[in-house]
Order: C-alpha cells, then structure tokens, then sequence
C-alpha cells in the first residue's frame, strides 16, 4: 500500500464487526458527530462486516458511513475470503483498521498487512478467546474489565494499548458482566484511537 488516505486532514480507519455494533457505535458516534472526540481527528472510510444481517450496518448507515458485506458461507476457503476482506480494505486505504466485536480469526499473513487493533472483554493476557467473561466468572476472579490492543499473529497477544478495569458483583450474571464491559469498551475505543492520533502528531 502506499501512504494512507487523509480525507479533509483527517485519519482514514475502518471498522470490521460481526454483531449488532453497540461497541462500535461509540467510535461512530466519535467520528461523525460535531462535538464527538474525533470528528477532527478521524473519517470512518468503511464498515466492513462478513454477516448480512449484522446490526452494524443499520448503524452505520444511519449516519451516512458507507459499508460494505464480504460474506463467509460455510465451505467457503479462507484464503479466498481473506483476499476479498484485504481488497476492500485495501481500496480505501486506511491508516487504521479497528476490530470491534469481529469474530473472524484473521492469518498471520493478514494481519502484517495492516496496522489492526481490537477490543476484548477481559483484563488482558487473562482470559484470551472467545468466552472471556464467562471464563473470567469460572474462575472466581474478583476483577475483570476490558483491554484494547494491537492484533498480531497470535489470539488476543498483541501489545496492549489500554485496559479498563471493574470489579465483578457477588452473583453476577454473564450477560449483565459483559454489559458492564462494553460500557467500558465504548469509553476506551474513542479514548484509545484518540490517544494514537494525538501520539502519531506529537502531541
């Protein structure tokens, strides 16, 4: 790729997510809202998803982010879907791809292709994987929260950019935990990309 896009000055990033989006709203909201913490700082190019139905793409349409399906079928070849995933990132060249609830493990391959970060729900390396919170509850730790970092070849070992933390209730449910978490994961997204532009500007 070359230099990524700039668009009106401001940093190029898309979104891949595979759900209904309620993490990734907070970045939108961010980005395209006038008193949002990046609307001076970010253009969301893209919102990339592999499930029709995801809810995500209701999001973003709703205000005015262009989206785009690349779907998995089972049977498919990953190989040939990562190729189709790599060309519509690749067609509006970000300069960062966030991953926000997207359940696709991507191949080393992939991932050094562009600069990806993710959020997970849980107090990062404890509980990588798909089932964080209800492993973290497993345990019995006292302590959970919500970590963003850098994706590399591994599952959820990437340099970490933030953590939030909580403290998890006497009985807590796994749904009502993992709500607690994207309350934290909404706050850390828009800080954390904040915090990278502002360092790649010197400020």
């Amino acid at each position: 790729m070359g230099a990524p896009l700039s668009i009106n000055g401001k940093k190029s990033i898309v979104i891949l997510a595979s759900g209904e989006g309620s993490v990734a709203q907070a970045l939108i909201d961010a980005a395209t809202e006038p008193t949002g913490a990046l609307y001076e700082h970010i253009k969301i190019a893209r919102v990339i998803s592999e499930i029709p139905e995801a809810g995500i793409f209701r999001r973003a349409r709703a205000a005015k982010v262009p989206t785009e399906l690349v779907p998995f079928r089972s049977g498919d070849q990953r190989g040939a879907w990562e190729k189709e995933l790599e060309r519509a990132i690749t067609s509006v060249d970000p300069w960062l791809v966030v991953s926000a609830g997207f359940m696709k493990i991507l191949s080393p391959t992939f991932v050094n292709t562009f600069r990806i970060i993710n959020t997970h729900p849980s107090l990062l390396p404890a509980f990588p994987g798909a089932y964080a919170v209800r492993d973290a509850l497993t345990a019995g730790v006292h302590e959970s929260g919500c970590t963003l970092h850098h994706i590399d070849a591994g599952v959820d070992t990437g340099e970490i950019i933030a953590q939030r933390r909580l403290t998890i209730m006497s009985g807590e449910s796994e749904e009502a935990l993992h709500n607690r978490i994207k309350e934290l994961e909404r706050e850390m997204i828009v800080a954390g990309i904040l915090s990278l532009v502002l360092a790649e500007k010197g400020m």
